[in-house]
C-alpha cells in the first residue's frame, strides 16, 4: 500500500511539474519510513547532492555529457540552409500546443480580427465591382482575364495591397489581403491567382523590408500603381521543394568602367506571371571569384530585381497548369549583366537571400493559398446546399437522404473550420507574428481540405458537377485543387519535414536551446536547457497517464461552459503529443527526420491540435450562439478524430528498439479503447446539412466573404433564385403532406393533388404558383450545358481576347 502512495506521490509531483529537490524530499521521505539503512541513504545522497547543486552538476554531469554527445555524434547536423530556415519566422499560439500544457487563457485572448472601416469599403466597392466584371467561363475560353479587368485590378491598387501608403499602396493588413483574395477567389480561380502574386513573396514584399531607401523610393510606387507587373523566379528544374538546391548562379565582376556588375546564369520554370512581368525577382547563387567584395569567393544566395527587357532574358513561353488560365512560365537567363546594386537591399544583403526568402514564406505561408482554399470550401457549402435542395430524385430533395447528408455535412464542417483558422492565423499576423510553424500547417491542411471538399461536392452534384459550361460552378476549383497542393512547398515535403520537423525544433521549449548550447560549447547554457527538458519530460508523462486514467477531467482549465470539455480534451491531445514527440526524439535522434511516414502523423496530431485551437476561438469570437453550435461540434469532433487516428498509427508503428514494443503493444491497446475522439455523431451531421439547405443567418455566416451574384442569367444567382423558391414551395407541401396524414388528402405525389388541395381549403391559388414557380425555376437549374459540334471545338481552340 505504501509504494502505491509513494508512485501516486511521484505521479503527483510530476503532474503539477515540481522541482527536484521536492522529488529528493518526498523519495528520502519514504526511505526513512521504509526503514533503510543509514550506509545506503548515504549513498543515495550522493547522486541527489550533486544534481540539485547546480555548480556540481555542471563539473560531474554536464560537461561529460556534452562531450559524449559530441564523440558519439548525437547531435543533428543541421545545415546553414536548414539552419536559416528555422531562425526565419516566430513562435506563436502552436509553440503552447508543443509544450504539453498549453496556456487556453492566451488562447481566449488572442485577436479574433475585423476589418477596418476603409478595407471593408473596398472589399464592398473595388473586389465587388471587379469580381461583377469578371465572366469566370469567358476566362478560361480566353484563356486570360479580360483586358478591362487588368486595367481595373492596376487602377485601383490591388497589386500594392502590403505596399505601405507613404509610397502610394493600399497598407492593409494580412486579414484583409486575405478577406480580398478569398472573395477574387470564390468568382475566378485566375482573378485571386493575378492579385495573389503581387502581394506575396515577391519584389513588393522583398523591398518593404529589406530594400534600400532608393529602391523603395524608386520602384514600390511604380509596383503599387501596377505600372510595373512584378513576378519572382525561385524554382527550378532541379530546384523544386529543395528550393536550397539552385543552379542558378552570378558572378561579381568589374566592367570597363570598373562599375561591380554581376553575370547571370538561370533556367527557371513554374514561375507565375512571368511572360507579363516587367520585372523579374530572381534567386540565385552569388559568387566572388576574385574577392572583390572582400567575402570571399562563394557569398550564397542573394536576391536582386532585374527588368524583363534585360539583354540575355528569354521569356514569352507558357505552361498549361491543368488548364487554369493564369501566367505561368518558364524563362531562361544567359549572360545576363546587371549592376551589383540591383541586389535587394544592395551590397549589404549579400548572401542573405535565403534567409529573406524563408522570413517572407513564414507568414506568407499563411495568407494566400489557405484564402483560396476558404474560398473553395464556402462557394462548395453554398453550391451544394442550394443543390442539393434543388435537385430531387424519388420525389424527394437529395438533400433530405443520409447518403447525401453525410459528404454535405464534410463541407460546411470544413469550411467553418477553415474560415475559423483563416482568422485566427491572420489575427496572429496582424499582431506581428511571422508563424513560420503555424502558416506550414495552414497551407497543407487548407489545400488539402479544400480538394476532399470539392470532392464531395463533385460528387454530391454528379452530371452538373462534370459537364463543363457557363452553368457549372465546380469544375474549374476541381481543375484547379493540385495545383495548390503544389505551390509554395510541396504538400508532402510541408507534412513529412515541415510541420513537426521545424516544429520539435522551433516549437519545443528547450531543443533548440539544446541544439544551439551543443553547438557553441555553452556549459551552463546547455545545463540549463538539458535538465530543463529532463523535467518537462516528466512533466509531461506524469500529466498524459493522468489525463488518459481520467479522460482528460483532471486538466485544469480557466474555462466554463459548453466549450469546456473540449478544452480539457485538448489538453489530453498535446500532453499526450508532447511527451510522444520526446520519446520519438530520443529514440531516433538525428535519423527522425528520415523516419518521415512517423513524423507526418505527428504533424498530423498538431495540426489537427491547431485547427481545433482556431475553432475554438471562432466559436467564442462569435458569442458562443447556440444556433451555431452544430458546426461548432461537427469541426471539433471532427479534430479529435484526425488526431485519435493519427495517434494510432504512430503507437502502431514506433519501431524504436526498447520502448517500441511497449508503445506497439499494450499501450496501443489502451490508446484505441480509451480514444480522444471517435467522429462527429449522425445527429451533428444532419444538423450541418440542414443548416446548409436552410437559408438565413447561419448559412450566410458560413459562406459570409464571397462573391454571390443575385443575376438569374449567372450560374450562382439561377441557383440562389431556385434554392429559395424551393423553399418556399416545400413550406406549401408541408401543408398538404398534413393533411395526407390526417386522410384529408389521398396519398398520392404532392404535385398532383394541388388543386384538390385548393378546393379543399388547405392551400391558396396563390400557393399552387409558388409551387409551380418554384418547379420551373428548379428545373432550369438543374440544367447543364451543351454545345454544337462547332461550339464544342471552339471551346477547345480559345483565341484569346483579341480574336473573332
Amino acid at each position: 500500500m505504501t509504494i502505491l502512495l509513494f508512485l501516486a506521490g511521484l505521479l503527483t509531483l510530476g503532474f503539477f511539474g515540481a522541482k527536484l529537490i521536492g522529488w529528493t524530499c518526498w523519495t528520502f521521505a519514504f526511505l526513512l519510513w521504509w526503514g533503510w539503512p543509514t550506509w545506503l541513504l548515504i549513498l543515495l545522497a550522493i547522486p541527489a547532492v550533486i544534481f540539485n547543486w547546480p555548480a556540481l552538476r555542471l563539473r560531474v554531469v554536464t560537461t561529460p555529457l556534452m562531450r559524449f554527445i559530441k564523440k558519439a555524434g548525437l547531435l543533428p547536423v543541421i545545415s546553414r540552409t536548414e539552419r536559416e530556415a528555422l531562425d526565419a519566422g516566430t513562435v506563436w499560439f502552436e509553440g503552447e500546443l508543443f509544450s504539453g500544457k498549453p496556456d487556453f487563457a492566451r488562447l481566449q485572448k488572442e485577436a479574433y480580427p475585423e476589418l477596418s472601416e476603409e478595407e471593408q469599403a473596398f472589399l464592398n466597392g473595388p473586389v465587388e465591382e471587379v469580381c461583377r466584371m469578371t465572366d469566370d467561363w469567358e476566362v478560361f475560353q480566353r484563356r486570360d482575364l479580360s483586358p478591362a479587368s487588368w486595367q481595373y485590378l492596376k487602377d485601383n491598387g490591388f497589386f500594392g495591397m502590403i505596399i505601405p501608403k507613404q509610397y502610394g499602396g493600399l497598407e492593409f493588413s494580412p486579414t484583409a489581403v486575405s478577406a480580398v483574395i478569398a472573395k477574387l477567389s470564390s468568382r475566378c480561380i485566375p482573378l485571386g491567382i493575378t492579385a495573389m502574386l503581387p502581394n506575396s513573396l515577391g519584389p513588393a514584399e522583398l523591398l518593404v523590408h529589406y530594400g534600400t531607401e532608393e529602391q523603395k523610393n524608386s520602384l514600390l510606387p511604380r509596383l503599387a500603381a501596377g505600372k510595373e507587373v512584378p513576378c519572382f523566379a525561385l524554382t527550378e528544374p532541379h530546384a523544386g521543394s529543395d528550393a536550397g538546391g539552385i543552379r542558378a548562379n552570378g558572378v561579381v565582376f568589374k566592367d570597363e568602367e570598373d562599375r561591380l556588375m554581376m553575370r547571370l546564369n538561370m533556367e527557371k520554370r513554374y514561375i507565375t506571371l512571368a511572360s507579363r512581368a516587367s520585372i523579374l525577382g530572381l534567386a540565385f547563387k552569388l559568387s566572388d571569384p576574385d574577392n572583390l567584395l572582400g567575402r570571399g569567393a562563394d557569398l550564397g544566395i542573394c536576391c536582386a530585381l532585374v527588368p524583363a527587357d534585360t539583354p540575355g532574358l528569354e521569356l514569352g513561353r507558357q505552361h498549361d497548369p491543368l488548364n487554369v488560365p493564369f501566367f505561368n512560365c518558364p524563362f531562361t537567363g544567359t549572360d545576363v549583366i546587371v549592376p551589383l546594386d540591383s541586389l535587394i537591399g544592395g551590397p549589404e544583403r549579400v548572401g542573405q537571400g535565403w534567409r529573406m526568402l524563408m522570413e517572407q514564406l513564414a507568414a506568407g505561408r499563411g495568407i494566400m493559398l489557405p484564402s483560396q482554399a476558404t474560398a473553395g470550401a464556402k462557394m462548395a457549402a453554398r453550391i451544394t446546399g442550394a443543390y442539393a435542395n434543388v435537385r430531387k430524385q424519388f420525389g424527394l430533395s437529395i438533400g433530405k437522404f443520409e447518403g447525401i447528408e453525410e459528404p454535405m455535412a464534410r463541407i460546411g464542417g470544413l469550411a467553418y473550420t477553415l474560415e475559423a483558422a483563416r482568422r485566427f492565423t491572420c489575427g496572429g499576423l496582424d499582431g506581428g507574428a511571422k508563424p513560420a510553424v503555424a502558416s506550414a500547417i495552414a497551407k497543407y491542411y487548407f489545400t488539402e481540405s479544400m480538394r476532399e471538399v470539392v470532392n464531395d461536392a463533385m460528387d454530391i452534384c454528379g452530371g452538373a458537377g462534370i459537364s463543363r459550361g457557363p452553368r457549372n460552378m465546380l469544375a474549374h476549383t476541381y481543375f484547379a485543387a493540385p495545383i495548390s497542393i503544389t505551390v509554395e512547398g510541396a504538400n508532402i515535403l510541408t507534412r513529412t519535414l515541415m510541420i513537426f520537423g521545424q516544429g520539435a525544433i522551433r516549437c519545443h521549449p528547450f531543443a533548440e536551446n539544446e541544439i544551439s548550447a551543443l553547438e557553441k560549447g555553452d556549459v551552463k547554457g546547455f545545463d540549463f536547457a538539458f535538465f530543463g527538458h529532463v523535467g518537462h519530460v516528466v512533466h509531461n508523462l506524469s500529466r498524459s497517464i493522468v489525463l488518459s486514467i481520467t479522460r482528460g477531467h483532471a486538466a485544469s482549465i480557466p474555462i466554463e461552459g459548453i466549450t469546456r470539455r473540449d478544452y480539457k480534451k485538448l489538453s489530453w491531445a498535446s500532453a499526450r503529443f508532447a511527451i510522444l514527440a520526446d520519446i520519438a526524439m530520443a529514440s531516433y535522434g538525428g535519423d527522425l527526420k528520415r523516419k518521415e511516414i512517423l513524423t507526418g502523423r505527428f504533424s498530423d496530431v498538431f495540426s489537427w491540435m491547431y485547427l481545433a485551437s482556431a475553432t475554438l476561438r471562432r466559436f467564442e469570437g462569435e458569442g458562443r450562439k447556440r444556433e451555431d453550435y452544430a458546426l461548432f461540434r461537427w469541426s471539433m469532433d471532427n479534430a479529435f478524430n484526425h488526431i485519435q487516428k493519427a495517434f494510432e498509427q504512430i503507437y502502431r508503428n514506433f519501431d524504436a528498439p526498447g520502448i517500441g514494443g511497449l508503445l506497439r503493444g499494450p499501450l496501443a491497446l489502451w490508446v484505441r479503447l480509451n480514444p480522444i475522439g471517435t467522429g462527429p455523431k449522425d445527429k451533428d451531421v444532419q444538423r450541418v446539412a440542414r443548416i446548409m439547405q436552410t437559408p438565413g443567418s447561419q448559412r450566410e455566416l458560413l459562406t459570409g466573404g464571397m462573391y454571390i451574384p443575385r443575376d438569374p442569367e449567372q450560374a450562382m444567382g439561377r441557383l440562389e433564385k431556385a434554392f429559395l423558391a424551393s423553399v418556399a414551395a416545400d413550406e406549401v407541401a408541408k401543408k398538404i403532406k398534413a393533411a395526407i396524414r390526417k386522410r384529408e388528402l389521398p396519398r398520392q405525389p404532392v404535385d398532383t393533388l394541388l388543386e384538390e388541395a385548393k378546393t379543399a381549403g388547405i392551400i391558396t391559388a396563390a400557393e399552387i404558383e409558388v409551387v409551380r414557380n418554384a418547379e420551373e425555376l428548379r428545373n432550369d437549374a438543374i440544367q447543364v450545358d451543351s454545345f454544337s459540334e462547332e461550339e464544342y471545338h471552339s471551346t477547345a481552340l480559345g483565341g484569346g481576347w483579341g480574336a473573332e
